[in-house]
């Protein structure tokens, strides 16, 4: 089982920058992958960035160029820097990890973009 602790979000204005920080607890070796997805009211969850154990990073197009994706030597905490954001980007942002074909979850963090 992979327990992952999310931190991080919140409100900020346009144009602002959020990081967003989840840490994987429990037996977290042989964790593949571990990203950002996030969901708005109405939406689906989509996938907003992943890195991969090799340190490849797959980005949504609409946040390439703005949100940077890290992990740690360790491999069981990841980071989403966050910048010139947009109202667009409102979402509860859900960290996940893929282990052994299965993903887990976190519980999600509001981030909310406006004036």
């Amino acid at each position: 089982q992979v327990h992952l602790v999310e931190s991080g979000g919140g409100l900020v204005q346009p144009g602002g920058s959020l990081t967003l920080s989840c840490a994987a607890d429990g037996n977290y070796f042989s964790i593949s992958a571990m990203g950002w997805y996030r969901q708005a009211p109405g939406k689906e969850r989509e996938l907003v960035a992943r890195i991969f154990i090799t340190g490849t990073t797959n980005y949504a197009d609409s946040v390439k160029g703005r949100f940077t994706i890290t992990r740690d030597n360790d491999g069981n905490t990841v980071t989403l820097q966050m910048s010139s954001l947009k109202p667009e980007d409102t979402a509860v942002y859900y960290c996940y990890a893929l282990k052994t074909s299965n993903n887990y979850w976190g519980q999600g963090t509001q981030v909310t973009v406006s004036s």
